[in-house]
């Protein structure tokens, strides 16, 4: 066995088993630190794959930035455990009936793919291999940075604009909801601080002293 494969089943047993405590643990907070160790394991396991640009980019962004956000929301809001608890078991057989309907809707799905490729693959294995090594022989010289880049900048140049309009709709509706007025609220407004006078905000009083 070669030493990247141990790693890989070091890291992919690691990976399995704090994806089971993400939804098995009771505290939110101790789901969500399991999350950021199933990411890194994910970010080890695509290092293995030669694939560093998707496992910075899971540390940076999931880990870096969505989780350390979850983690501050579920800190701040309190959320009361006992009342989700309360009356739990009523809802079990409905989650059976639908996570059975679920599984016995991708089986087919997932074993007619996976027939399907394998019939293809012992059908032109010479020539996948073929290829293979023509397209090793041409892309080896890149990096795997720049490959993502040119097939994102070139083939799926559509999909990743209309992916970028979404998240600049999203951002402006989270900030057209987090600015609603309010009666407390107070808002600065420059060009009533530029007319203010002395005399509008100052007023002197004549106070006779006692003795």
């Amino acid at each position: 066995m070669e030493f990247t494969t141990v790693f890989f089943y070091i890291f992919g047993l690691f990976m399995v088993a704090s994806g089971v405590k993400v939804i098995t643990s009771r505290n939110p907070v101790s789901s969500a630190l399991f999350l950021v160790l199933t990411f890194f394991n994910a970010a080890a396991i695509w290092l293995l794959l030669e694939a560093e640009f998707l496992a910075i980019l899971l540390v940076l962004i999931y880990v870096g930035a969505v989780m350390v956000l979850f983690l501050f929301v579920v800190m701040m809001l309190d959320v009361n455990l006992n009342m989700f608890r309360y009356n739990f078991r009523r809802f079990v057989p409905i989650a059976t009936i639908i996570g059975t309907i679920i599984v016995i809707e991708v089986t087919p799905i997932l074993w007619y793919g996976y027939s399907t490729n394998v019939s293809l693959i012992n059908e032109g294995s010479a020539q996948i291999l073929q290829a293979t090594r023509a397209a090793n022989s041409t892309l080896s010289s890149l990096s795997n940075t720049r490959l993502i880049g040119r097939m994102i900048y070139s083939d799926y140049i559509f999909a990743f604009e209309v992916a970028g309009f979404v998240l600049l709709v999203a951002i402006v509706a989270a900030i057209a909801l987090t600015i609603r007025d309010s009666k407390d609220a107070k808002h600065q407004r420059v060009s009533r601080q530029i007319k203010a006078r002395r005399e509008d905000r100052v007023r002197l009083i004549q106070i006779t002293t006692e003795k």
